[in-house]
């Protein structure tokens, strides 16, 4: 346990900031199933405004480095591929 009142400040911010980021994390990866289930759905428009709101949302919290930003871009890449590989 933290010894020092320094220590203990610290203590307590960590848990704040991954409670932050635990909630973050949530929102990527719900992000990334909207898209998912409206490509299931088989609506190519519906798939594609999924997609541009899930663009930001993806963007943003890599930019707050929760998750790497490969890692966003991948998932962006992976997730139009499929958008384009629907039937029009």
């Amino acid at each position: 346990m933290a010894n020092s009142a320094q220590a203990r400040k610290r203590a307590r911010q960590a848990l704040k900031q991954r409670a932050h980021n635990a909630s973050l994390r949530t929102a990527f990866r719900t992000a990334v199933k909207k898209v998912l289930k409206a490509v299931e759905a088989g609506d190519k428009a519906a798939a594609r405004e999924v997609f541009q709101v899930s663009v930001k949302v993806l963007d943003r919290i890599a930019d707050k480095g929760v998750f790497h930003k490969n890692k966003a871009a991948r998932h962006k890449s992976r997730l139009s591929a499929q958008i384009k590989a629907m039937a029009a």
